[in-house]
């Protein structure tokens, strides 16, 4: 039996477990979903997935402390959870995975499973990494960091930060120390490094080999060496991204309809100030600007240029936006690229900055410095738009729930 378990503080991470559950659904496989709840829970809900709540559940205060604290925004030497939770998830895991004949979990971000698994000897799959995988680390593809959690990154010249960045990841044990103290109650086998607490038995890497820059070969021909658990594996799938089974709300679309340059700004999992930082800078322009405000209340800042909504199907949106701005996590970008939309990135941690950069490369998005200007920049130069194009063929002829559902399927 397989169990999907999303950690529903994230949409983006919510949202991808939606695509697998369908995928594994139409290939006729039975799944289970669990969760240790979390804002975003509605989704599954709204496309009527019967879940579980394992362990206490997470209030919206908490799910948002576990975002801010979570790799690349919170202190590395805690790990988003304290013991006590980890031993209370380990164990409420540990004995949902035995009571229902788990033997393959697929995780969103949901960390204890790397631990609970071992209790029990179900396998993990994760895809959360995305294109954070040791692959991009070995061949020095990590940009400099926009916001360097270490502070000796802050003032060191790009290639001195690019060097130690990539570098990194397999040597430090960032994130790891809570996991790791639980681990040695338990008897279980540790988390050796950062990178390590992102990988799972199998990791699914969801990106066509013309946007990562390493073939699907590659991917599947790398073995762990230090710092990664032994037997970790890498599979490549094509992208992985929202489709959310939402409507088009009426106002949204008759905003969209309207004639003139229109920006959509969708900062998921991003504290509801910097999001008033971007709309007060990307307001200054003579432009529209639909925000999708999820959970947080922005209400106040709509004007007759500026409509605040909540949770969009921004597939459905960003094929009739001149521009997206997100913070760059991959289901966004992924999402702007397979509707032949540039993209303006707000990097807020590493992961962020590479899934930015590997669309930037290819012309189709830039990273923010100067917001206003740089959008400035994107909206009058048609090659941003024919770049995203070009992406946008690529993802057209991949499948990545499909790739992705048969690559769980497997370890069954």
């Amino acid at each position: 039996m397989i169990c999907l378990l999303p950690h529903c503080a994230y949409l983006s991470e919510t949202s991808r477990m939606l695509e697998l559950h369908r995928a594994l659904t139409a290939l006729g496989i039975e799944v289970r979903v669990a969760t240790h709840g979390g804002p975003h829970e509605r989704l599954l809900t709204e496309a009527g997935i019967e879940y579980d709540v394992i362990g206490p559940g997470l209030s919206a205060t908490r799910a948002a402390a576990f975002v801010g604290s979570a790799v690349g925004l919170g202190d590395p030497r805690q790990s988003m959870y304290d013991d006590a939770e980890i031993r209370t998830y380990i164990a409420a895991e540990a004995e949902y995975f035995r009571a229902h004949g788990i033997t393959v979990a697929v995780t969103g971000f949901t960390l204890t499973t790397l631990l609970s698994s071992r209790l029990t000897g179900v396998r993990v799959i994760t895809e959360h990494a995305g294109s954070f995988v040791p692959p991009v680390f070995e061949r020095r593809l990590l940009p400099a960091p926009t916001h360097p959690v270490d502070p000796r990154l802050k003032h060191a010249p790009d290639w001195l930060a690019r060097f130690l960045i990539n570098r990194s990841p397999n040597r430090i044990t960032a994130y790891c120390g809570g996991f790791n103290r639980v681990a040695s109650e338990l008897g279980v086998e540790q988390i050796p490094s950062l990178a390590a607490l992102l990988l799972g038995d199998l990791s699914l890497v969801p990106e066509v080999p013309e946007v990562l820059g390493i073939s699907a070969a590659d991917l599947a021909a790398w073995t762990p060496g230090k710092g990664y658990r032994a037997g970790a594996r890498l599979r490549a799938v094509g992208p992985l991204f929202a489709q959310l089974n939402l409507p088009m709300p009426a106002r949204v679309q008759s905003f969209l309809d309207r004639p003139g340059p229109t920006i959509y700004l969708a900062m998921t999992s991003t504290p509801p100030a910097q999001v008033r930082t971007a709309i007060a800078e990307l307001s200054r322009l003579d432009v529209r600007i639909l925000v999708a405000g999820t959970i947080h209340d922005l209400g106040d800042l709509a004007t007759d240029r500026i409509l605040i909504d909540g949770v969009l199907p921004s597939h459905l949106v960003m094929p009739q936006v001149d521009l997206a701005v997100t913070t760059g996590g991959q289901g966004s970008v992924q999402t702007a690229m397979a509707s032949g939309t540039p993209l303006l990135g707000i990097p807020l941690h590493i992961e962020q900055d590479l899934n930015i950069v590997l669309v930037e490369r290819l012309g189709a998005a830039r990273r923010a410095s100067t917001l206003t200007e740089l959008a400035t920049q994107m909206l009058d130069t048609e090659t941003h738009h024919e770049a995203a194009e070009r992406i946008q063929k690529l993802y057209a002829a991949a499948n990545g729930p499909a790739d992705a559902a048969e690559a769980i399927a497997e370890q069954l």
